[in-house]
């Protein structure tokens, strides 16, 4: 009896995780392609697409950046958006981009950490992690201190932020809200 019990546990285990397989695949095949993260090998045309800039408000939020709650980060001009669910922007800073930047595209935070030491070996708070580039972590934080690090010379991918900046982005960027990167 023991023997029969495990084959059937065994079965409906094996029914779960293909049924799970299946639903996942189903679900990653109907994402609208403008949510979908870039890959690795995203064709340049995409890459090179910059959004339109209001010459007169250079803070402004770009056009065509998404709709909803979002944290719009633009790597030509290493500034933020914080936009609320009805496209209001709460917060607006100016950041400096470490050495890899991320394509652009559509990403969400995955990690979050509230105080590490940086690749670059300044110490670091407020970490909001959203993508990976050649194995380079991607993700906005503040240093503790004013020091030198993230300056562009090296392969990090932290973006630095002021400390009121890097608070604000804490308490809006939870696990799950999305990053829209354009130029």
């Amino acid at each position: 009896m023991a023997g029969t019990s495990s084959g059937i546990v065994a079965g409906l285990t094996a029914v779960a995780v293909t049924t799970a397989g299946f639903l996942a695949y189903q679900a990653h095949a109907n994402v609208p392609a403008s949510l979908r993260a870039p890959s690795a090998s995203a064709s340049p045309s995409v890459a090179a697409t910059k959004a339109p800039r209001d010459r007169r408000h250079p803070t402004a939020l770009p056009a065509h950046s998404g709709k909803g709650e979002r944290v719009v980060y633009s790597v030509d001009d290493d500034r933020v958006w914080l936009v609320d669910d009805r496209g209001r922007v709460q917060r607006t800073f100016g950041v400096r981009p470490g050495g890899v930047d991320p394509a652009p595209g559509s990403y969400w935070v995955t990690s979050r950490s509230n105080a590490i030491t940086g690749s670059d070996g300044v110490p670091v708070e407020h970490v909001v992690r959203f993508a990976a580039v050649d194995g380079v972590t991607i993700g906005f934080s503040a240093a503790v201190r004013d020091e030198p690090g993230a300056s562009g010379s090296s392969r990090t991918g932290g973006i630095r932020e002021k400390r009121p900046d890097g608070d604000a982005m804490w308490r809006f960027a939870t696990i799950g809200v999305p990053v829209v990167v354009i130029r």
